[in-house]
This record gives structure tokens, sequence and C-alpha cells, in this order.
């Protein structure tokens, strides 16, 4: 690229995930155990809890966390699993109408192999999608622009979603009350 001029999107956010050093234990279980506002953690479940990814492939990319450090599908009990696709089905909801999502992309992933950055710990992805949410940028720069600070989306999320859980629980009627963050 000779002597073009060049635009330069920082995010220096990143550069833990790229090249840092990584902590030993579980960072979900250490987020869980966690009272206090530096973590992502914005709702906190009688069995499973919500946080906003660190390193988003979109704006409100969240997960959802079993409270028990458990490594697969099968070994959750009905209850973490029950709270666990409550939570999933409340997220999608309050993003739908919050931030227009269009679809979502929610997955799991067991194993190096499939893509698991964290093997020990399961947990959903849920990614909010928008029509024409892939460009160029990720194509030709290897850059994701994000529009919202995480610090922003967990203070929408704090003020809101628990009401949004609660309402899928009383259309489910199955699951105890949760605990607040």
């Amino acid at each position: 690229m000779g002597n073009e001029k060049r635009n330069i999107i920082w995010a220096p956010w990143r550069i833990g995930y790229v090249g840092g050093v990584r902590k030993k234990g579980c960072f979900l279980c250490a987020a869980l155990r966690s009272d206090g506002g530096e973590n992502l953690v914005f709702y906190r479940g009688r069995h499973a809890f919500a946080i906003l990814n660190l390193y988003p492939y979109n704006n409100g990319h969240l997960m959802v966390v079993p409270n028990r450090h458990v490594k697969s599908l099968d070994s959750l009990s009905p209850d973490e699993e029950s709270e666990c696709l409550l939570i999933v089905k409340a997220a999608m909801g309050f993003l739908r109408r919050k931030f227009k999502a269009e679809g979502f992309n929610v997955g799991l992933n067991f194993g190096k192999a499939a893509g698991a950055g964290l093997e020990d710990h399961m947990h959903f992805h849920v990614v909010p999608r928008w029509n024409g949410d892939t460009n160029f940028m990720p194509v030709f720069s290897g850059t994701k622009v994000i529009s919202q600070s995480l610090d922003e989306l967990k203070k929408v999320l704090m003020e809101k979603f628990g009401a949004e859980v609660e309402k899928m629980k009383g259309r489910h009627g199955r699951i105890s009350r949760h605990k607040s963050n």
C-alpha cells in the first residue's frame, strides 16, 4: 500500500485477547464470584447468569452461563437447562426490542476443534445480527466496528433486563426467583 492514506480504527481493548497473557482459572467463575462493577455480568439468576462478551462479534454479543462449572450440555440439571434457555430467550426478545436486532446467532462450542475458547465451562453465545452487518472492514482489514461501549451496554441491560427475565418466568412459571446483581 505505498503512499496512499490509510484510515485507522483503534480498538485497544482487543490487545488483551490478541496478545495478552491468559489468567489461570475460569474467567466465568471469577466473574460470577465478583460483586464489583468491573465485571461484565449484568444478570444473576438462581442457576445461571448473563455476561457481556469482552471480545464481541457484534454490539450486544452476550453469553448465558450456568452458575455451576460444567463442561457439557448433558451435565446440566433440568433447572440449569431451563434457566439458561429462558435467559437466552429473554436476551433475544430484549435485543430485538431495544436494539432492533433482525436475527440472531445462538450457539454452543464444545471442544477446541469447534472453536471453544473456554472448554471447561459451557456457555451459550447470543449474537444479535442486522441485515448488512457484515461489510468490508473485517474482510479487508481484520477490524470489526462495534458501535457502543461495553460499559454503556451493560448499563442499559442492568436497568431493564431483569424485568425481561421475570416476564419470561411468569410465562413459564418453572424457575425460582432470581437474585439481583
